[in-house]
């Protein structure tokens, strides 16, 4: 049986169910995330083939840099998705999902850019921009 998760935002008007593994989350510190969310993006990948969003009317994309566009719900603000321009993944942010979710934590990206704020000690694998195999914005505009 394929693996399958749903979610949505917090007032229900963006749904979405994703068919297949999911990435374990990755926490992103660079300045835009911390700016969008006051703290900073915990985010799985999917294959944008296997997502399937309801309610796309209540779906905005706010083009963020010139490479990539973060989705979030017009009605209540959730942030939902961030997706590289041209990339064939979209970026869901964890806390989307309905529990269990079954997501694991995996490492951080752009601590260089961390809020000041707050420590990071929960020993996972830390880097100072992005890794080499996640897709990210780029190391240009991104703290």
């Amino acid at each position: 049986m394929t693996e399958r998760h749903d979610g949505s935002c917090l007032c229900g008007a963006v749904r979405f169910h994703t068919e297949g593994a999911l990435r374990g989350v990755v926490y992103c510190h660079c300045s835009q995330c911390r700016k969008q969310t006051g703290l900073y993006y915990a985010a799985t990948d999917v294959d944008v083939c296997n997502l399937a969003i309801e309610g796309e009317d209540s779906l905005t994309w706010y083009a963020a840099s010139g490479f990539a566009k973060r989705g979030f719900c017009k009605t209540c603000g959730s942030a939902l998705f961030w997706k590289r321009d041209g990339a064939d993944r979209v970026s869901i942010l964890a806390g989307a999902f309905d529990l269990p979710s079954g997501l694991a934590a995996e490492r951080h990206i752009f601590v260089a850019g961390k809020g000041d704020f707050y420590a990071i000690a929960d020993g996972l694998p830390q880097h100072a921009r992005g890794s080499p195999d996640i897709i990210v914005a780029g190391s240009d505009t991104q703290e």
